[in-house]
């Protein structure tokens, strides 16, 4: 009799453990270890999600739960789901006859004012800030709460959106624009401030955030440079932000305390695209030379370059700062390199059809995964690789 009252207890014991740990999982979120030490990347598979016209760039918030893509002729936002890889919300811009640019005739096109180009977050990622090609300036998305302009908002200076979720529901909102200069494309954070590349007024626009007070952000200054600027890459330790000069040979160093330009680094031609790496390094795209480089922050030496496939554009680094992931627009690639101390090693070369332009990465305990978008291909095509 006890031994079964013992078998009837322990019984118990076991399901009520058993219930109470599938509880904890349940409620409970485990932050991965993105730090654990790995040297390889091992290529696992690849899928094809479809976004709309023009995919420009994409972006992961900080958890790495949901990926922006923004959709330069869509005239939208896509918010994807990154663990079952569907769409979640669109942001459909009304569209507003403007003057735009056509890159082959290098002339001015009639075209729409709400192309998104770029973008990023502030205020623990509840505002996404997007820079509209041809609108003169960018907007702030408010994620996760309505929003209207105020009643004596100039409405020349209102975007409206639709927003349609998963369950086809729909709403809309009107954001604020706030004017940057011609052509806005980069948009960065710089602790409180936001900084934005124009491109055809050759300047770089300084923006306070302010999360409470309508617009959340106002224009400080506009920090005119030699040509054409487009990557932007903010250093929060040295106080400084590198602005590649596409339209020239250098990278402009801005003061971010004084909202300064302090210095040009001489460089190759045509850098898009700039990344910081660790040990005052930076990681360089150079568009039309078809290579990438490393570059010292401090002494403007460049430490070492490797040639890319075909037109090199965003680039992005792994959290260990081992792996730069390249996107070739003329070739259609993605091409993967291992960063060693003097050299980059080629890992993979990707075949990613459509012209690939915009690129994140997600990490976990276990794996990488590369977000590429496609911009004549209307879509994005995720990459996926096993961390050992």
């Amino acid at each position: 009799m006890r031994l079964k009252i013992f078998v009837f207890i322990s019984l118990v014991s076991i399901l009520i453990l058993s219930f109470n740990k599938k509880e904890f999982s349940r409620n409970t979120s485990v932050k991965p270890n993105i730090n654990k030490a790995y040297s390889n990347l091992i290529f696992q598979k690849e899928e094809v999600l479809k976004s709309a016209g023009g995919t420009k760039s994409v972006l992961f918030n900080a958890a790495g739960t949901k990926l922006y893509a923004m959709n330069l002729e869509g005239l939208s936002v896509y918010e994807f789901d990154r663990e079952n890889k569907k769409l979640n919300r669109q942001f459909q811009f009304k569209a507003h006859k403007g003057m735009g640019w056509d890159y082959q005739t290098k002339k001015p096109v009639v075209s729409w004012q709400e192309k998104p180009v770029e973008a990023c977050f502030s205020s623990n990622d509840k505002i996404l800030w997007v820079s509209l090609h041809n609108a003169e300036g960018i907007v702030p998305i408010k994620l996760y709460e309505d929003f209207h302009c105020l009643p004596n908002w100039d409405s020349a200076l209102t975007k409206a959106i639709t927003i349609t979720n998963i369950d086809g529901s729909k709403y809309k909102v009107e954001a604020p624009l706030i004017k940057t200069g011609l052509t806005p494309k980069v948009v960065a954070v710089a602790n409180n401030n936001l900084l934005v590349s124009n491109w055809h007024s050759k300047t770089v626009s300084v923006l306070n955030i302010n999360n409470n007070s309508f617009p959340y952000a106002s224009l400080v200054k506009n920090i005119k440079v030699e040509a054409i600027p487009r990557g932007i890459s903010v250093d929060e330790k040295s106080n400084r932000s590198y602005v590649a000069i596409m339209g020239s040979n250098s990278i402009a160093v801005v003061d971010n305390k004084s909202w300064t330009l302090e210095k040009y680094i001489k460089v190759l031609a045509n850098p898009r695209h700039i990344v910081l790496g660790d040990n005052n390094n930076m990681f360089v795209s150079f568009n039309s030379l078809n290579q990438v480089a490393c570059i010292n922050t401090v002494t403007g030496a460049t430490l070492f370059t490797t040639v890319t496939h075909l037109n090199p554009r965003s680039i992005v680094l792994s959290k260990n700062k081992k792996f730069l992931f390249v996107t070739c627009y003329n070739a259609n690639t993605v091409d993967i390199f291992k960063v060693m101390n003097d050299v980059f090693v080629p890992m993979y070369s990707l075949s990613c059809p459509g012209k690939p332009v915009g690129i994140d990465l997600y990490e976990d305990d276990n794996k990488i995964e590369a977000w590429v978008c496609n911009y004549v291909g209307g879509n994005l095509k995720v990459f996926t690789f096993e961390k050992e």
